[in-house]
């Protein structure tokens, strides 16, 4: 149920892209109960059982990234959306950007999604993955703020 993201994972079609929409209204609902560093604690509680779950699911379902997998996609887009202002705009560019370099992986998140097949290459690929958007943001802020 976790690791399929309460069932977001089981849509037929681009299951990473409904896992990362099913975050975003998660996210709203449950980042207000947190202070800044008890959500970071979350999150690497959130990555350690997600790394456990994945690794449990993708043997159960015979494939390790099994694309009803959508926990990983769910952690790392929180914490995108935790660095991104709370603003729509700023995290529909975070949506974006996020699922951008989920699904082209650039490196080193295309050889842990090769050579890791377990959990917790399941779960650290999408954290690449959040931290080139987070990087991709911070500088896209930057140069807005810069030049407008």
């Amino acid at each position: 149920m976790l690791a399929c993201g309460f069932g977001s994972g089981l849509v037929p079609f681009a299951s990473g892209t409904w896992g990362t929409l099913a975050a975003w209204p998660l996210y709203l609902l449950i980042k207000p109960s947190f202070s800044d560093a008890a959500f970071g604690v979350f999150l690497l509680i959130a990555f350690i059982i997600g790394s456990l779950a994945c690794q449990r699911t993708g043997r159960d379902l015979g494939v390790p990234d099994h694309g009803a997998i959508v926990w990983d996609e769910i952690v790392a887009f929180w914490l995108v959306l935790w660095v991104t202002p709370p603003d729509f705009l700023w995290q529909l560019a975070a949506f974006f950007a996020f699922r951008l370099f989920d699904v082209f992986k650039p490196p080193p998140a295309r050889w842990v999604d090769i050579h890791m097949k377990n959990g917790f290459g399941v779960m650290l690929d999408d954290l690449i993955a959040a931290l080139f958007a987070m990087v991709s943001l911070a500088l896209g802020k930057l140069l807005l703020e810069r030049f407008a």
